[in-house]
């Protein structure tokens, strides 16, 4: 069979035996391309996935803002390596927690600001340790702010001033730049990329991005015109096989955000995510040729820059995953991308220039991605 069988058949497969009940997927191999949809918006409907479905991203939005952020550095709005407290005032003067498992040690003063480099690289001090007991001690201390956890919840945050004052008032768990913990320097990345430009992050976002890449379904909510195309998404299957629907069609990304999040908060398609992938691998240039980053600055965002961040070859470069090490059977080191807990990936292999996207209307339940994410990475990048 041929690539786009060999897809369609992992992919069909597991709709089948109900992992999941709709999936659109886009596989970019050399000169073959491989597009197409199984299954349906709603477990065992007549309301087929199409190619073109509009899916909640969750974190795979985060490689896409961090390419409007590093198009603010190119541009000289942002310095890569000087300290964000000029645009985010509120995260100046850091204290840190002296033991980040025991709030009651008390604090010291940060050794330096926390700079732009920091938060795409996921080393501002903040976020989630996964090797430490959960809640650690800075994560009860956000949540006892009223900020939202959990899975993304876009009409649950306050708008981006009220919701960085409220981060601000939580100690660091580590100095700038000392450790990598998941998630929340992508939410502050937002918020600096709409200080820096002056705008708020979704006209950045469609300046930068989305209109020279010619994106038409991707933003922070879905319009009206698209609406037919975004079904409702799911939890994962009960030991009975029951899901709940954990949003539906008119829910939260039915309309606007007050806080656009840059971690989660993007919806896209499979050929949206495909055109970004596109032009990081033409080293930044956009369909017509002009630049949307430039060559050096896509260069360093795709090198792994922080160590390992599990125990399976992961790493992490500017706002996305880099790999490390050889997957066995199938991503190079150097690959890069990210995944989403609501059923979304995106990875390319920068050695055998393969990019795959697959998007489900179904979320994780757990950070290790389900059989099906694996059995399509297995075919898409297994051939050498």
């Amino acid at each position: 069979m041929g690539l786009a069988a060999d897809v369609e058949a992992v992919v069909a497969a597991a709709v089948a035996h109900g992992q999941v009940p709709g999936a659109a997927w886009r596989v970019d191999r050399g000169d073959e391309v491989a597009v197409g949809a199984a299954g349906t918006h709603t477990p065992g409907g007549d309301d087929a996935v199409r190619a073109d479905a509009v899916f909640r991203l969750s974190s795979t939005t985060k490689p896409v803002v961090a390419v409007a952020a590093l198009t603010l550095v190119d541009a000289g709005l942002l310095d890569l390596d000087g300290p964000v407290d000029p645009h985010l005032p509120e995260l100046a003067g850091r204290v840190v927690l002296a033991d980040p498992a025991d709030a009651s040690a008390g604090t010291v003063p940060a050794r330096r600001p926390i700079t732009v480099r920091d938060v795409l690289t996921f080393r501002l001090g903040l976020g989630m340790d996964f090797t430490a007991p959960w809640p650690t001690p800075t994560l009860a201390a956000l949540a006892a702010t009223g900020l939202p956890a959990g899975p993304p919840q876009p009409q649950a945050a306050p708008p981006p001033g009220e919701w960085l004052r409220r981060v601000a008032t939580v100690p660091l768990a580590y100095q700038p730049g000392e450790r990598w913990l998941y998630h929340l320097g992508a939410s502050v990345l937002g918020v600096l990329v709409a200080r820096a430009a002056g705008r708020p992050l979704p006209e950045v976002l469609a300046e930068r991005v989305l209109e020279p890449l010619r994106l038409s379904d991707t933003g922070f909510g879905v319009p009206p015109s698209a609406r037919s195309r975004l079904g409702p998404h799911w939890t994962p299957p009960d030991e009975h096989g029951h899901r709940e629907c954990y949003d539906p069609p008119d829910g939260q990304w039915s309309r606007p955000p007050a806080f656009p999040d840059g971690g989660d908060g993007l919806v896209s398609t499979v050929d949206d995510l495909a055109a970004v992938a596109a032009m990081l691998r033409r080293g930044g240039r956009a369909p017509d040729g002009r630049p949307v980053l430039r060559e050096a600055t896509v260069a360093e965002m795709l090198t792994e820059q922080v160590g390992p961040v599990d125990d399976e070859g992961g790493g992490w470069g500017l706002g996305l995953g880099v790999r490390r090490t050889d997957e066995p059977g199938g991503r190079s080191a150097g690959s890069y991308g990210w995944d989403g807990g609501l059923g979304s990936s995106w990875w390319t292999d920068p050695r055998t220039g393969v990019s795959a996207v697959l998007l489900t209307n179904q979320m994780w339940s757990s950070p290790t991605p389900p059989p099906l994410f694996d059995a399509f990475r297995a075919v898409a990048f297994g051939a050498r």
